[in-house]
């Protein structure tokens, strides 16, 4: 005779894995070209001079260079200023 009464659906259900979104770098840091940004859905942050944007709205780095989040109209913006 079972001790535990059988769950059914809804205790076989396991949960997606994290996308790991999110910023990857702060303000001020070096980066090289090529290097991630930050992963979001929809646009988060805006690209700045030195960041393009994958299709996926992540943003990457085009140059070498530090880190530099701004707002421009309430919009954050990162950009990457080489040295």
């Amino acid at each position: 005779m079972s001790t535990h009464k059988a769950g059914g659906k809804a205790s076989q259900h396991v949960s997606p894995a994290g996308k790991r979104l999110g910023a990857k770098v702060s303000d001020g840091e070096k980066v090289v070209k090529g290097q991630i940004l930050i992963r979001q859905r929809g646009t988060k942050f805006s690209k700045g001079a030195g960041v393009k944007e994958g299709r996926d709205h992540t943003l990457y780095s085009i140059l070498d260079g530090n880190v530099k989040v701004s707002r421009k109209i309430g919009k954050q913006i990162m950009s990457v200023i080489s040295k």
